[in-house]
């Protein structure tokens, strides 16, 4: 069946809204921090070092994901969003009436507090802005709806810092400035007022004002969660490593490497922020409206690819004498192959990041939605600081240069990819089943209902060829444990690197491993070439788990039917 188009969210009532609030939001941060640091630069004098002023700017405004997610995640938790959010577009309302008074005066500390101030704002709305998504989309609606939020949040940062430099160009750029952000603010809580109510999921939660404390126990409630959601946040934040430290880059890389000018940095931002919004838009429709993680792999491996490329032509690219603008870049060939790099990188972001953040709002339980997003918020802020770190030390201590630097952090992202995936192999199992269901095989489901969405199951299906592990795999939504208990072949081997296991003996015995699985509300899949003696054994060892079989039927060359049965007696009611 033919997925519709992401675009098609945009008309529905409960989704726009949000969206709009969310993208003038990242519009308007974007906007105020980038005038802020070209006044620095060009408008307001300063005995203290211009550079010192701009760093200073970026730590104000990143210092509070560090302090106040949590918080931030607790409200998110305790108050109906839909009203929670809409005070928060008013206190951006009436932070940037302060900031457009401080930007007609010129009175930088004001400033400077004002950024912060915009910094506390985002980092609360930001667990509130990606837990509600859940509450107002249906799962299959969540790769689109995330998508669509990632599109608008990286092309809002890229047309804020736009019209930042075109405001700031002006003699009158303290007005337009002013005027600008405040009708930004005011437009944004305007939007707002139309977002659909989203109950709070525990009113009852108590408060907790320690940010030390909170903080550390959020972080421990997020790293808590389900294996999938605890290392998709690692992974999450890792793109926000990269994506930091591409950025961070790009104005020197323009001027010292293709000897470009401000308009040759903006035609860079601008390619790679259109690259993410381009591959954020294409995992809806490549996940065929389900939550897709196979998608992981492949963007992180594009990621890697673009990465190594980058650093090759930009190794090998000879710099034209004279400055080059943005038209005289895209005169050069290797100049363009450069673009066509930066732009994958983007592209392959968005495929990367979309299906995580998806992740992470489908497993996560609803009463806790709101903080593990804080806690992958406060992550990614960490990630961030970690990535100038890095760049720091390569480049000042060790001496490498900007391209080398690309390199190191393209390698590194095929080590954390590693990780992730050895970690979670379920990442790789969906991977081999989309990439089957793209090429030879699609599978449709039939009595799917039937597996419980939440709580321990257990299920038997016939195992004849290793494809029919990725062809079960994929037809899932929750994460599958599958254990068999035939030898292995050799080509079946490779099933091991997706966390398939095999059972010693002969006989099919639950394990220590698969109770364990059983008792933690997991879904264990068995895989036998005889079902017939699985249910023999597995008689009186199965009580109060819901048992299922599975059968897989041919209905065409290239389709398959997906039949689940039950196996037996369930002694309770599946949710």
């Amino acid at each position: 069946m033919r997925s519709p188009s992401s675009l098609a969210l945009l008309g529905k009532k409960r989704f726009l809204p949000l969206f709009v609030t969310q993208l003038l939001g990242a519009f308007n941060d974007s906007l105020f921090k980038q005038a802020l640091v070209l006044a620095i630069l060009y408008r307001i004098g300063s005995t203290v070092d211009a550079n010192v002023l701009v760093n200073l700017s970026a730590l104000l405004f990143i210092l509070p994901f560090f302090l106040f997610s949590a918080l931030g995640g607790q409200f998110g938790e305790r108050f109906e969003k839909s009203r929670l959010i809409r005070a928060l577009k008013l206190w951006e309302v009436a932070i940037m009436t302060v900031g457009a008074l401080a930007m007609w005066f010129a009175h930088l500390p004001l400033l400077l507090l004002v950024l912060f101030c915009m910094g506390t704002q985002s980092a609360l709305f930001g667990p509130v802005k990606y837990s509600i998504l859940p509450q107002v989309l249906d799962e299959r609606e969540l790769m689109a709806g995330n998508g669509l939020v990632e599109m608008g949040t990286f092309l809002a940062i890229l047309g804020g810092t736009l019209v930042a430099g075109l405001l700031m160009s002006s003699e009158r750029y303290a007005i337009l400035v002013a005027a600008s952000v405040l009708a930004v603010a005011l437009a944004g809580y305007l939007a707002s007022r139309q977002i659909p109510l989203a109950r709070a999921p525990l009113p009852e939660l108590a408060l907790d004002w320690h940010i030390l404390r909170q903080t550390r126990q959020i972080l421990r409630l997020g790293f808590g969660q389900h294996r999938s959601v605890s290392r998709a946040m690692i992974g999450n934040s890792w793109f926000w490593f990269l994506g930091a430290t591409y950025l961070t880059q790009i104005p020197a890389f323009a001027k010292g490497v293709l000897n470009g000018n401000e308009t040759a940095v903006t035609l860079i931002l601008s390619v790679f922020s259109i690259g993410i919004a381009s591959g954020s838009m294409l995992c809806a429709r490549l996940s065929a409206r389900k939550v897709e993680i196979g998608l992981v792999p492949l963007g992180a491996l594009g990621v890697s690819l673009c990465g190594v490329l980058l650093w090759w032509h930009a190794s090998t690219f000879s710099a034209a004498p004279q400055v080059l603008g943005a038209w005289g870049l895209l005169a050069e060939p290797g100049a363009r192959w450069i673009l066509l790099d930066i732009f994958g990188l983007g592209l392959f972001g968005g495929i990367y990041i979309v299906p995580l953040y998806a992740l992470i709002q489908s497993r996560s339980p609803e009463h806790q939605r709101a903080r593990v997003v804080a806690a992958n918020n406060i992550l990614n802020a960490l990630f961030m600081v970690c990535s100038a770190i890095l760049a720091i030390l390569l480049l000042a201590v060790v001496g490498l240069s900007i391209a080398q630097l690309f390199l190191v952090v393209s390698l590194f992202n095929l080590l954390l990819a590693f990780y992730l995936f050895r970690a979670v192999p379920e990442f790789l199992l969906r991977c081999g089943a989309w990439l089957l269901g793209r090429t030879r095989q699609r599978v449709r489901g039939e009595g799917g209902e039937r597996i419980p969405a939440h709580g321990a199951a257990l299920l038997l299906a016939r195992h004849e060829r290793w494809v029919e592990v990725l062809l079960i795999g994929g037809a899932m939504r929750r994460p599958v444990h599958f254990f068999t208990t035939d030898v292995l072949s050799p080509p079946s081997r490779l099933l091991r690197i997706c966390g398939v296991s095999a059972l010693d003996g002969e006989d099919v015995q639950l394990s220590g491993r698969v109770a364990g699985l059983m008792a933690a509300g997991e879904l264990v899949c068995l895989l036998s070439r005889e079902p017939a003696r699985a249910r023999q054994v597995l008689q009186g060892r199965a009580h109060g788990l819901a048992v299922l079989e599975i059968e897989l039927r041919e209905d065409g060359p290239r389709s398959r039917i997906l039949h689940v049965t039950l196996a037996g007696a369930v002694d309770r009611e599946s949710p």
